[in-house]
């Protein structure tokens, strides 16, 4: 039981350390921006990201400092959903830093927006190790189309036109 929890301690580990280079370092042309322009660009919105090392998947970040997203450690295996609570990620000066429960550091970030819709993020002082991030559309934001009437659930029977 003590080594399955050090596995979902690993996996959460690796997501928030991914997550949060929401709020991490890039390229040298890219526009960098402190803990209050990062929290603009990233809160409440749906970014895919991928990593150095193949990792890869999606996630939301939360005014909380919440996380909810799917990763896919090491690009292969199944993607697995992964949360993180309120107050995971949070403002500490003019960095973003993350507090995750059984690590013994508070890992801080860079971040640095490469487009109006993308940035790429890394732990300070480790560069090599980035996640490159890409704002998703949110379909689920968006209003359904409007129906005259009741939708079948039968593909063999389509509604007249009104």
């Amino acid at each position: 039981m003590a080594r399955c929890n050090r596995g979902k301690i690993s996996i959460i580990a690796r997501y928030a350390t991914l997550v949060a280079a929401l709020l991490g370092a890039a390229p040298a042309l890219a526009e960098g921006l402190d803990a209050d322009a990062a929290q603009r660009f990233v809160l409440g919105k749906r970014f895919a990201f991928t990593c150095f090392d193949g990792t890869r998947g999606a996630g939301r970040i939360f005014g909380d400092g919440s996380v909810v997203g799917t990763i896919q450690v090491g690009g292969s295996g199944p993607f697995r959903s992964a949360s993180l609570p309120a107050g995971t990620l949070r403002v500490k000066g003019d960095t973003i830093c993350a507090s995750l429960r059984g690590i013994p550091i508070e890992p801080c970030f860079n971040l640095n927006k490469t487009d109006d819709q993308s940035f790429r993020g890394s732990i300070l002082g480790l560069d090599f190790a980035y996640c490159d991030f890409t704002q998703l559309s949110d379909v689920a934001a968006r209003s359904p189309p409007h129906r005259s009437g009741p939708l079948s659930l039968d593909p063999t029977r389509r509604r007249a036109a009104p």
